[in-house]
This record gives C-alpha cells, sequence and structure tokens, in this order.
C-alpha cells in the first residue's frame, strides 16, 4: 500500500490492515521454510516495507500527540 492510503485510514482500520499484513507475512515464510515456492518471489519483501511504513505512521502520530 502507498503511503497516503495508509494515512487516509483511520487508527483502527490502521490497525486491523497491520494485523491482517502480520499474519500474511507469517503465512508466506511458513510456505518459504517447509521449502515451497511462493507465488510472487517478492511478496514477503513488500510484506515487510507494509508492516515499516503501517508503524512508522503510528509513531508519528504518537510524536505529533505528545
Amino acid at each position: 500500500m502507498k503511503t497516503s492510503e495508509l494515512r487516509a485510514l483511520s487508527p483502527t482500520d490502521r490497525a486491523a490492515k497491520l494485523k491482517e499484513t502480520r499474519d500474511a507475512l507469517m503465512n508466506a515464510r511458513g510456505v518459504a521454510a517447509m521449502g515451497g515456492a511462493p507465488a510472487n518471489p517478492g511478496e514477503i519483501r513488500k510484506l515487510r516495507t507494509t508492516i515499516a511504513r503501517i508503524l512508522t505512521i503510528e509513531n508519528e502520530e504518537a510524536r505529533r500527540e505528545a
């Protein structure tokens, strides 16, 4: 997801997206650990980047409120 799309989400929607993305990452890592090839080779990197973007936006908003 793009950063602008993540910023437009409400904090509860963003938390749900974070949980969904973390679950997808865990699933993709499980498939890779069992020796299977993921359908999209760059999927794990994309998921990690999305998680980092969400956490960065949450930290920025927390600093702004403090």
